[in-house]
This record gives C-alpha cells, structure tokens and sequence, in this order.
C-alpha cells in the first residue's frame, strides 16, 4: 500500500508540474500537435473544444482574472500554409464576432472577447472544414453537465 501511495501521489505532483523522485515531467515540453498551445495566454484554461473533423481543433479558453474568453484554432499536423480561422461572438449578437484568418502553418487566433457570464458562439475553419458551437459557456456550471447552459 505504501509503495501504490507513493506512486499516486508522484503522479498527482507531476501532473501539477512538479518534479519528484528525480523524474522529469512533461511540464516543459512542447505541446502535442494539435492540443491546446498556450497562445492565449497565462491564466486561460480550456473550458471547451470542438474538433475539426481530422484537421485539429478549435480551443475555447477562458481567464477568470480578467473575464475574457479567447479561441484558438490548432492544425493536428502543422504544413505549408492553409486557410485557418478562429472565430468568438457574443450569442446575443449585440457586437460583432472577433475572428482571425489567414493562412497559416499552425494555428489562427488568439482572438479575445469580454463575455463575463454571457454566452458566446465560436468556432474554426482548417482549409474547407468548419466546426462551431453556439450559445455555449453562459458564466454558470449547471452540475453534472458541465460548460452548458
């Protein structure tokens, strides 16, 4: 039992970051192709993604510090440049959508929106393929379901 406490409680602190027992954790290494990249910022957590079927996938992070959500779009296998797009609104359509478009080798965005207990629509592109998820992340957790509304 002791041995299996150890070991638990070495994978906790690792996945915290810190390093024990002389191991190295992953904390420092580049992200996975595709996962969430950090491009928002500090204090951003992912609160929500969608994929883009095969493509990569659309990240949409929120910061509790400064009440803003961010979307990024990251390709899953980084290229020559293609048609990418990051894309965060309001639901209530009472300003415009930010978005981010070019052509890129990796990933469009970070694009930023105040939206402190509002729900928001957001989404990307990656060459022809779209994904998107409206009316989402309204401020509150209903329990059990977690990030809807």
């Amino acid at each position: 039992m002791q041995r299996s406490s150890l070991i638990a409680g070495s994978a906790a602190l690792a996945l915290a970051g810190v390093a024990t027992l002389g191991l190295a954790t992953t904390a420092s290494a580049a992200p996975a192709p595709g996962a969430y990249n950090g491009a928002c910022g500090s204090g951003y957590g992912v609160v929500n993604s969608v994929p883009v079927a095969g493509k990569g996938t659309v990240y949409l992070t929120y910061s509790a510090k400064t009440g803003k959500n961010c979307v990024v779009t990251v390709r899953k296998a980084p290229g020559k440049p293609v048609l990418v797009r990051a894309a965060l609104g309001p639901s209530d359509h009472s300003s415009r959508p930010v978005m981010d478009s070019g052509q890129y080798t990796t990933y469009a965005g970070p694009v930023y929106l105040a939206a402190k207990g509002q729900c928001v629509d957001w989404g990307g592109t990656i060459e022809k393929v779209s994904a998107s998820v409206a009316d989402s992340n309204c401020g509150r957790l209903v329990p059990g379901v977690a990030n809807s509304r």
